[in-house]
């Protein structure tokens, strides 16, 4: 499920308004004056996180702007607490669950009771914790009815959608990197250690394997503007009946740095990594009489790329080195000049595996039902099918190019 939304419900177990997903920016103010009235030490060393633009912090927005639909509360929940719960008929959540909302106490390993004393919330909207993999609950006979499924079958797995992704490429070790490049890009890397970026431009949540004796920590860069980009461009910019793979075909037929073109990605929201500023995307440098769509194409990839590498300096600081990152063959890593461009701006070698989110999802269940005895024997099927090195010869252009998306960038972030 999407990380970070909030799904709010009455005692009848009806949502009292949509959910306010993870990209939506209303409550950036509210995260930050938590911080100044908490200290940031405070957050960073209980939460590892600033409270920003999370779960706790919506639900905060809907107390302060929407009294009469927060009286009527009786849980609040993460989106996949919300799917579990109408599977089931049972409220429940996990730890990583409560981490990515920002309702973890690391220090106490207990719910961010001064969290939620500062924002005014009821400790007793949070659901009750199981583990992730686990029976969680099982299938209603009315939901079986109505989906077509066994009354009975237990759900025994949920994870947001980064920490399964991780899952689903067997990443749950120390030092392991998982990346994908959907609607939005995302860096995910394991960490046994306590550790966390001062600035929260990168984020820290307890990984799916994550327990007290035995940690880990999944630090997460998340970009909001990577595939949404490719998509825009496909509907406004480039010939409707021009598919993705024929764009990937246009973008390697212009060179490394698309001449000069730059695209800051940024025009999906608020962005972490660069303190919550929401800059819009910009396209630079753009000569009438040079650029055509096919340097668009190729200077959106170069762009996409280019943050990833701005975000992946950040969470160098936090310990996560990103020699080998492993992605699912899908969005656009099956694009040849997004991943030959990555690995070369990165100097990572690229790994990419016949998976997805789904079949992380199955493997997980099948762990949390007993099924599987453990990872290991989850993970024997996984098939690598697709290794890119970075090539020393070609690297020059796109660091050169990077120079300039760089400047680009700062020169933006100086006037938000």
């Amino acid at each position: 499920y999407q990380m970070h939304g909030l799904v709010i419900i009455d005692k009848d177990h009806n949502p009292l308004r949509p959910s306010i997903i993870w990209c939506d920016s209303r409550a950036v103010v509210i995260g930050d004056k938590a911080v100044d009235d908490l200290g940031q030490v405070k957050c960073l060393k209980s939460l590892l996180n600033s409270p920003g633009n999370f779960t706790a912090s919506k639900l905060r927005w809907v107390q302060e702007n929407e009294p009469h639909i927060y009286e009527k509360i009786y849980k609040m929940m993460l989106p996949g607490d919300y799917v579990a719960m109408r599977l089931t008929g049972e409220i429940n959540t996990t730890i990583s669950g409560l981490s990515e909302g920002i309702f973890w106490n690391f220090e106490e390993n207990a719910v961010a009771d001064f969290l939620l004393k500062h924002y005014g919330i009821d400790p007793s909207f949070i659901p009750d914790i199981v583990p992730t993999f686990s029976e969680q609950g099982k299938v209603s006979k009315s939901t079986a009815e109505e989906l077509g499924l066994k009354e009975g079958t237990p759900v025994t797995y949920r994870a947001g959608d980064q920490p399964n992704n991780a899952f689903s490429l067997n990443v749950l070790n120390p030092g392991e990197i998982a990346a994908t490049a959907g609607t939005s890009g995302v860096v995910y890397g394991v960490s046994d250690e306590i550790r966390y970026d001062p600035e929260s431009r990168v984020n820290t949540f307890a990984h799916v394997n994550h327990n007290l004796d035995n940690p880990r920590l999944g630090v997460l860069l998340c970009i909001n503007g990577t595939g949404i980009l490719y998509s825009w461009l496909k509907r406004n910019m480039v010939f409707s009946d021009v598919d993705y793979d024929e764009m990937n075909d246009l973008a390697q037929g212009v060179p490394a740095g698309a001449k000069g073109l730059t695209i800051l990605p940024f025009g999906n929201g608020a962005e972490r990594m660069l303190n919550n500023k929401d800059l819009g995307c910009c396209i630079g440098n753009l000569n009438f009489n040079i650029h055509t769509n096919a340097y668009i194409i190729r200077a959106a990839q170069e762009g996409v790329v280019f943050a990833f590498h701005y975000g992946m300096e950040i969470m160098k600081t936090t310990g996560i080195k990103p020699n080998v990152i492993r992605a699912g063959n899908a969005n656009m890593f099956l694009s040849p000049v997004f991943r030959e461009s990555l690995a070369n701006m990165t100097g990572a070698t690229i790994e990419l595996y016949d998976t997805d989110g789904s079949q992380g999802a199955a493997k997980g269940a099948g762990v949390g039902c007993g099924y599987y005895s453990g990872f290991e024997s989850a993970f024997i099927s996984l098939k690598k099918i697709q290794v890119i090195e970075p090539n020393e010869a070609t690297r020059k252009q796109i660091t050169e190019a990077y120079g300039i998306w760089l400047n680009e960038l700062n020169l933006h972030q100086k006037n938000v």
